[in-house]
C-alpha cells in the first residue's frame, strides 16, 4: 500500500482541482480522509482476516463499488448543509468517489502486497499496474518509521507529491492566465 501520507495528498490535490474555492475546505479535509479510507480493512490483520479474502486488505474496501458507495452515502449527508456550504452535488459526488477510487489506484502502482481487488465483488481478482514505482508502505506505526518508511516516503515525493504539486502550480498559473485575459 501507498502510505497515508500519499493517499491524503492526492486526495487533497483531487479536491483542490475540482473544488478550488477556499470556501470548500472541508471538503478538501474530506476528500483527503476518503482518500485513505479504503485502509480501514487493515483492522483485519487484528481479527485474522484472511488477506486474499473478499475483507482482506485491498480487497472489497479498495473497489470501485466501494468508492460509488463512499461517494454516494457522503453526497447525500451533504444535502442536510445549509445549501450555500454544499458544492454542487454532482460535483461532490465526482471528488468524493474520485478520491476514494485513487486509493486503490496508488495501491496498485506499490512493489508490494496481493494487487488492488478494484472490481469486487464480482470479481476477486487483484490487479497491478504495469509501471508499479511506488514503495510499498509497512503496515503499522513502528515499521514505518524505520529506513523502510523513509524509502516509501521519498518514493511517494517523486511519484504522488511532485505530480499533484506540479498539477496545482498549472492550474493556479491557468486561473492566472484567464484572469488577466479578462481584466485586458
Amino acid at each position: 500500500m501507498a502510505s497515508i501520507f500519499g493517499h491524503t495528498i492526492l486526495g487533497g490535490t483531487i479536491a483542490a482541482l475540482l473544488l478550488p474555492e477556499r470556501r470548500h475546505a472541508r471538503w478538501w479535509a474530506v476528500a483527503a480522509a476518503c482518500a485513505f479510507l479504503p485502509d480501514a480493512d487493515a483492522i483485519g490483520y487484528k481479527l485474522g482476516v484472511a488477506y486474499e479474502s473478499l475483507w482482506g486488505h485491498r480487497g472489497l474496501t479498495h473497489s470501485l463499488l466501494a468508492a460509488v458507495a463512499v461517494a454516494s452515502l457522503l453526497a447525500l449527508l451533504s444535502r442536510m448543509l445549509p445549501s450555500r456550504s454544499a458544492p454542487p452535488s454532482g460535483r461532490l459526488w465526482l471528488l468524493l468517489f474520485l478520491a476514494t477510487a485513487s486509493h486503490g489506484v496508488l495501491d496498485a502502482a506499490t512493489t508490494g502486497g496481493l494487487g488492488v481487488a478494484f472490481f469486487s465483488p464480482f470479481d476477486l481478482e487483484r490487479y497491478f499496474f504495469p509501471l508499479r514505482p511506488i514503495k510499498v508502505s509497512p503496515i503499522g506505526i513502528r515499521a514505518f518509521f524505520s529506513s523502510w518508511g523513509l524509502r516509501v516516503l521519498a518514493s511517494e515525493a517523486l511519484w504522488v507529491a511532485l505530480p499533484c504539486m506540479l498539477l496545482l502550480v498549472l492550474r493556479a498559473g491557468l486561473v492566472k492566465r484567464a484572469s488577466e485575459a479578462r481584466k485586458a
